[in-house]
């Protein structure tokens, strides 16, 4: 371990005697904009925290910092007779290997393997070690970084080409491509544990990926390849990738320079698909995802953590759900009940703009509760709270899957959070985003009509979540509460918000929660919309409070309505 981090350790600039709080210019954002000199990154140089006001880029000084270990890496400019033709079978020249300083050594205690260093800043950061069965290691504690670092950094081209492995790399350097590279650690499965921590090493590299205007995915054409391709453009931003097409019975790029040469691998990467964005397309070109559906079905959504609320409503990516409910029925308390069984049950990220929770450590309480099902506060009522010792390390933890919104001033307009929750995606890789409420957004109408706002305004939340792939949740209070004959109030419905038809048009999803008056211990959540009937069905469920921690049990009864 290293000492503590120092702003500079960060890219951000403290001018020499600077103290208290002071402006000065975002490391990840300013040089892109248009107003470059604008100083819109807040810094708190006593607590040592700081936020982009306009990309949201956001972090704190640690005490230490993880010091990686760094490999040594003797280059061998002679490698052996069998490690040059096993390259050649691949039609992958010696002068190719030489260029990126590829080795051979003793890497497993009982064989030996190719070497391919991982070069950033001029010094080897990690080895990729493989063996001609196909074992794969890298260097412990080293760190993971895009392979080709300080090539890639060059920016030769407008483009840059991204493989699934160091050999298909060296592929299409072999068809002419310089800006080519590879993701570390290949292509995780869907149910790999912490499946998108695998793709944190795009954080050392934000910075070279965003100044290229094409990015070529170039992964394997199996299952986990469409997944890496998935995920990296989702983080990258769909509307500058491009995907390839490999002949019939070639799996990546290397089969292509095998099977039919260099110049059909570089025709390949010349003429890459781009991803769907909006705009007009052919039926063929969702080929592939017609061809899964036939073949796998219509996946349902991932689980809420309760079986009797699955049957109604499960949450699926690419969707935006509405939940309403009456003051005081428990609305963002069983928000955070429900990411919280995501993040146990899904390995889920999260970003929240909930100014109503607000200060954010009276919202992370709530979440701490859920967690460790507690209670937090010191309160006679209760014969036992959570220990001050756990505290510290469960907040460590939930750290990597809970993220905030907190401007120091001004509310944020949906163009604003939306902005935010595009940089969360990138930098943490987050899954869904939580709205709460929407009365606490700023709403620039623009001399639009509500009605014509709001439908502008979900429309673009609703087509953010599906071009991002991942769930939206807003929290939206009824405009009028409705009496029954009996004098007691009656569940809200999407109808009842303000601007109402506009959110049962928009929502994918809508929910409402209500208690009861006379059953304070319940809480039914009513299922008010179900767009696509593999996410659930309209119906009533009622779950348990537990009001000591903010919690949610199932409970027996369970109504079709």
């Amino acid at each position: 371990m290293a000492g503590k981090e120092i702003f500079s350790d960060h890219g951000i600039d403290i001018p020499s005697g600077a103290s208290g709080q002071i402006k000065t210019l975002c490391p990840k954002c300013s040089e892109f904009r248009k107003n470059a000199k604008d100083k819109c990154l807040s810094v708190e140089i006593p607590k040592g925290i700081w936020n982009c006001h306009h990309c949201g880029y956001s972090g704190n000084l640690k005490e230490e910092k993880v010091e990686y270990n760094k490999p040594k890496y003797s280059e061998k400019p002679d490698l052996p007779e069998k490690v040059i033709k096993w390259f050649a079978d691949r039609k992958i020249p010696s002068e190719i290997l030489i260029k990126n300083k590829i080795g051979y050594g003793k890497s497993f205690s009982d064989a030996s393997a190719i070497q391919f260093p991982y070069i950033k800043g001029g010094e080897v950061v990690n080895i990729k070690h493989r063996t001609s069965d196909k074992r794969f290691r890298q260097e412990k504690n080293a760190e993971k970084c895009l392979y080709r670092f300080d090539e890639i950094a060059k920016h030769e081209s407008d483009s840059l080409i991204i493989t699934e492995g160091e050999v298909d790399a060296l592929s299409f350097q072999v068809a002419k491509f310089n800006m080519v590279t590879s993701i570390p650690d290949g292509a995780p499965s869907e149910n790999a544990k912490q499946f998108h921590t695998k793709f944190d090493f795009l954080n050392s590299s934000s910075d070279i990926i965003q100044k290229y205007k094409k990015i070529v995915l170039a992964v394997d054409n199996d299952t986990p390849g469409k997944l890496v391709e998935q995920e990296l453009a989702r983080r990258i931003g769909a509307e500058k990738c491009y995907r390839v097409e490999y002949p019939e019975g070639c799996k990546d790029g290397n089969d292509v320079l095998v099977k039919y040469g260099w110049e059909k691998l570089r025709e390949i990467a010349i003429n890459a698909k781009p991803f769907p964005v909006e705009g007009l397309f052919t039926a063929y070109d969702f080929k592939d995802e017609v061809l899964s559906l036939y073949k796998l079905g219509e996946n349902r959504g991932k689980s809420t953590g309760w079986i009797n609320l699955n049957e109604y409503y499960t949450v699926k990516l690419g969707e935006f759900s509405v939940i309403t409910g009456m003051p005081g029925a428990g609305k963002s308390t069983f928000m955070d009940a429900l990411v919280v069984n995501m993040v146990k049950e899904h390995d889920w990220k999260f970003l929240f703009f909930s100014p109503e929770s607000w200060p954010v450590q009276r919202h992370l309480q709530s979440l701490l509760e859920k967690v460790e099902g507690l209670p937090f506060a010191k309160d006679g009522r209760f014969s036992k709270r959570m220990a001050e010792d756990d505290i510290e390390g469960t907040l460590q933890v939930i750290s990597k899957y809970f993220f905030f919104i907190y401007p120091e001033e001004n509310m944020l307009s949906v163009d604003e959070i939306l902005s935010k929750a595009k940089a969360a995606i990138f930098r943490h890789g987050i899954n869904g985003v939580i709205i709460d409420p929407w009365n606490e957004v700023d709403h620039l109408y623009q001399n639009m009509t509500e009605a014509q706002y709001l439908s502008k305004a979900l429309s673009k939340i609703r087509q953010f979540a599906k071009k991002n792939h991942i769930h939206i949740w807003v929290i939206a209070h009824p405009k009028n509460l409705v009496k029954d004959t009996d004098g007691s109030y009656r569940p809200p419905t999407m109808y009842e918000i303000s601007g109402g038809a506009q959110w049962r048009n928009k929502a994918d999803n809508g929910l409402c929660l209500h208690r009861p008056d006379y059953i304070r211990d319940e809480t039914d959540v009513i299922i008010q919309k179900i767009r696509f009937r593999e996410v659930g069905k309209v119906g009533k469920v009622t779950l348990k409070y537990l009001c000591d921690t903010g919690e949610y049990r199932e409970a027996d009864e369970i109504q079709d309505i």
